[in-house]
């Protein structure tokens, strides 16, 4: 078992076995969703700890994809395989343009709402979720938040988000804490 690089990013996961010849069937969060084939190794989180693995061959199959790993070549090999995350070291991740960010970068940061007279602590971005228009900050409330309350925050640059301080662990935004 290779060792675990502390710094991996779920990129997708691997969702249950395709055929007899050791395929499984990919769920990607890559965008475009073929985006995850371009990275390797994948490290992939399986019950019995985390192992590098490379792909083989991948293709589109329906609304989706299907990938064969190297040294997989039976079904029960890559049903041992099923329901795992796929990870990457960051490293591997493209630099982006200043004010992009991977929602990797923006989950688990706390949300500062500045909509009022006094900041207000909303939570913490727990997920992403994309809606076709904008994406939006699940933002879920903590101990240190004014309530537990779940929050969904457009992600609008400018207009809701104000600023992402990533070395503060900050997001602030515009956006009433009673929504």
């Amino acid at each position: 078992m290779a060792k675990k690089p502390s710094n991996l990013v779920t990129v997708g996961r691997i969702s249950t076995v395709f055929g007899v010849k050791g395929w499984v069937k990919v769920h990607s969060e890559t965008e475009p969703r073929e985006n995850i084939f371009k990275y390797s190794p994948w490290w992939l989180k399986t019950k019995h700890g985390v192992k590098t693995y490379e792909v083989e061959d991948y293709r589109p199959h329906g609304n989706g994809l299907i990938a064969h790993l190297k040294g997989i070549d039976e079904r029960d090999q890559a049903e041992a395989l099923g329901r795992v995350e796929i990870a990457i070291d960051r490293s591997q991740l493209v630099d982006l343009a200043e004010g992009d960010y991977y929602w990797s970068q923006l989950i688990g940061l706390r949300v500062v709402s500045e909509f009022g007279e006094q900041p207000q602590d909303i939570g913490v971005v727990s997920n992403m979720m994309e809606t076709g228009a904008n994406d939006v900050l699940v933002v879920v409330g903590d101990d240190l938040s004014i309530d537990r309350n779940q929050r969904l925050v457009p992600y609008v640059p400018e207009q809701f988000v104000l600023s992402v301080e990533l070395e503060q662990g900050i997001i602030r935004v515009d956006w009433d804490p009673e929504f």
